[in-house]
């Protein structure tokens, strides 16, 4: 499917300005070249997880939107094509495959769903085409990529081994939580964040009570949460979905958690919706999260506010690291001289890019190296604690 971006209008001179100072090359003043710069998106348009589709498409088509008002990757537009991935591997597969077959993309950003994403790395990697992830976070996507197989694949994203290391050193040394429930969705993303999880709660004393998880769709948690009010727990470990957490929120309330077991791990604590769902469930929870629309830098709060311009809704993290991943392929592009692949690819793995959030680098499983933002609900707001990172340390090959 392809997208003409025809929303409502930004304020071009203001973007303009801001691709100007912030991603050189892409005013366009350094050549015209024929052709257009063709990107796909495969993401989760339908099924339960569309919601994370749909601000993932925004934020790409934002990101496209600036450049192309400010004239293109030195010249070049860039064409924006979607393709239905449902969250599920089989169709993130046939998703990749159109994109490449019959529109015949240059790149691919995409999915959301870490087995999605662990599906498509084989196609992109047949195809030759550049795969760059900016949403799933399940640490098997970077050990195979890069030295470790597949030199096509790329992530602009943590891993959910960093996420659970930050998560769980705060919770112990901060918190002072030793005792933990497990709650989580049962996807490789939840499953995954808890095995890390377990890694490292030795090293602070600290230990799981019961381990429990869902299917995506349930709404009843009420005998599990129980369970972990009568476990003694102080905390429950909660890598889920957002449109789950608010249904677990209230449930703690009239289970009578809210207040004595608190919330870490990430399931979009921090949104304000999520927070009126239930304050006092979310009070206290803790979360480590790539992005946050309180991040207190220029870029990042112009981001925020031509979002919330465009659409009239506040962006989500989806939205802004999709967004992100645009601008960062665009100046990889640049610095390529142009869009062959294989440049690109190569321009990928050199590069240094200014995120709104730090600078931007990959290793050598083309993992990027970023910061995490660590925040903390306080009086009904997310309160940030600082930014962390963790250098992965890969399993042998």
């Amino acid at each position: 499917m392809k997208h003409t971006l025809s929303r409502r209008a930004l304020c071009i001179s203001t973007a303009i300005l801001s691709l100007a100072v912030t991603v050189p090359g892409l005013s366009g003043l350094a050549f015209a070249a024929d052709g257009t710069i063709k990107l796909g998106i495969v993401a989760p348009m339908s099924g339960p997880n569309a919601r994370y589709g749909a601000f993932s498409m925004r934020g790409a088509e934002l990101a496209v939107k600036e450049i192309n008002d400010a004239g293109g990757v030195d010249g070049q537009k860039i064409e924006l094509y979607s393709a239905d991935s449902q969250g599920t591997p089989v169709e993130g597969v046939s998703a990749t495959r159109r994109l490449i077959d019959e529109d015949e993309v240059d790149y691919v950003i995409g999915d959301v769903s870490s087995s999605v994403t662990l599906a498509m790395q084989p196609v992109a990697e047949d195809a030759e085409v550049l795969l760059l992830n900016a949403a799933s976070s399940n640490p098997k996507i970077t050990y195979a990529a890069g030295v470790g197989g597949f030199k096509w694949t790329y992530r602009n994203y943590p891993t959910d081994e960093n996420r659970a290391f930050v998560v769980a050193k705060y919770a112990a040394e901060q918190r002072g939580f030793t005792k933990f429930a497990v709650l989580s969705v049962d996807s490789d993303y939840g499953r995954s964040a808890i095995e890390f999880t377990k890694k490292y709660l030795p090293e602070f004393k600290g230990e799981i009570l019961t381990e429990d998880y869902y299917k995506e769709g349930e709404v009843d948690f009420r005998s599990v949460l129980a369970k972990i009010r009568d476990s003694g727990a102080q905390a429950i470990l909660m890598y889920g979905l957002a449109d789950t957490t608010p249904i677990v929120a209230r449930q703690m309330v009239e289970l009578g958690l809210a207040g004595k077991v608190t919330l870490v791990g990430n399931g979009e604590f921090n949104t304000e919706k999520t927070i009126k769902s239930a304050p006092t469930a979310l009070e206290g929870a803790v979360e480590a999260a790539a992005w946050l629309p309180a991040w207190d830098s220029p870029e990042s709060k112009a981001f925020v506010e031509k979002f919330t311009t465009t659409y009239d809704e506040a962006p989500n993290n989806h939205a802004y690291v999709h967004w992100d991943t645009v601008r960062l392929l665009a100046q990889a592009i640049h610095e390529a001289g142009g869009n062959d692949r294989e440049k690109v690819r190569e321009a990928l793995s050199k590069i240094k890019y200014k995120s709104p959030v730090g600078e931007v680098t990959f290793d050598d499983h083309n993992q990027a190296r970023l910061p995490m933002i660590l925040l903390q609900i306080e009086n009904g707001k997310p309160a940030i604690k600082g930014a962390y990172t963790a250098e992965i340390q890969y399993p042998a090959q």
